[in-house]
């Protein structure tokens, strides 16, 4: 059976989404469209040019997230890193995330959105096979990607999906902002798309068609309570906690818009059991280790074996679509 994915961004808790994907694949389903934001933007790109669920599990358990804090020239300098936000807006450079995944969907034949295209699409949300959300800091405004490039005189076919994705996922202060320039000559500064919409289920279900195949989303939730405070002893700290609150409490306060959104839904936990201990993953731990990331798959794999046990999607309808 054919499906649309939905997949939450959760920064270095994405592997968390393979699982949940793997399980969905064992069941039978055949991903159709894919859309995401942030880390589900990395996870939406690599399904959406023809990577299987295995793959993708190693690609990123083989993944140091901490190769992507790629440094500048001024990071050698004193105080560098403050230099950085002062005059870059971010402390790493995302060219190295970049080229990485662009290398990855090569490898598939697929690096524009124009090779993505879907030949017998009759509505704009189903053009493409992937879309992307990303935050236009200078407009305050969302983008959705490929379609919302054409503001700025670049023919959506034509987008790069590494550099879409890069865009989804520039989480603020620690990358500097991708730029931009429209066609009147204006810098347009672009980030983590999280920010303004992290959970897009809306870009491949308008809440009122009744659509001939399921759309699942994939979020993070964490069960963990009164869990110890983070640990903030400098600056650099400080702006790491400022983002990750930003975007892990909109995760869990952020409302559903459309009725059904809550049911279809696999909710992946943060939280694994490591050496006997409750560990929260936040979305900025860039010091992931394999321990944690296999157990962030796991939980995905769980958590979606769990939730297809009682899915039916006539059931679904009939409650949230034929009304």
């Amino acid at each position: 059976m054919k499906c649309n994915m939905v997949f939450e961004g959760g920064g270095v808790k994405g592997i968390g989404l393979v699982g949940a994907v793997h399980e969905l694949e064992n069941h039978g389903f055949k991903i159709n469209n894919v859309a995401g934001s942030s880390a589900g933007a990395i996870v939406a790109a690599l399904i959406a040019v023809g990577y299987k669920a295995t793959e993708i599990e190693q690609l990123m358990k083989e993944v140091n997230y901490l190769k992507f804090k790629q440094k500048t020239w001024l990071d050698y300098l004193p105080l560098g890193k403050i230099l950085n936000l002062g005059i870059n807006y971010g402390i790493y450079q995302a060219d190295a995330f970049e080229k990485w995944l662009h290398n990855l969907l090569k490898k598939k034949g697929k690096t524009t959105f124009g090779d993505l295209k879907n030949n017998d699409y009759t509505k704009k949300q189903d053009k493409y096979k992937l879309q992307v959300t990303a935050c236009n800091v200078t407009t305050k405004k969302l983008l959705v990607l490929p379609h919302d490039i054409a503001q700025f005189g670049i023919n959506p076919d034509d987008l790069s999906i590494a550099k879409a994705v890069r865009m989804s996922m520039s989480l603020p202060i620690f990358y500097e902002p991708y730029q931009l320039i429209d066609k009147l000559g204006n810098t347009h500064l672009i980030v983590d798309g999280g920010l303004v919409s992290n959970y897009p289920v809306w870009l491949l279900d308008d809440g009122v068609t009744n659509n001939h195949i399921p759309t699942f989303g994939l979020k993070f939730k964490n069960t963990k309570k009164n869990h110890r405070p983070n640990e903030i002893n400098n600056i650099l700290d400080y702006f790491k906690h400022v983002v990750g609150a930003c975007l892990d409490a909109k995760d869990s306060y952020s409302a559903y818009q459309y009725r059904g959104d809550e049911q279809r839904t696999i909710y992946i936990d943060s939280v694994i059991l490591k050496e006997g201990r409750l560990k929260q993953i936040h979305t900025t731990d860039f010091d992931l280790d394999k321990d944690d990331s296999e157990a962030l798959l796991m939980n995905g794999r769980k958590v979606a074996k769990r939730f297809l046990k009682t899915w039916d999607y006539k059931e679904w309808q009939e409650k949230y679509r034929n009304k």
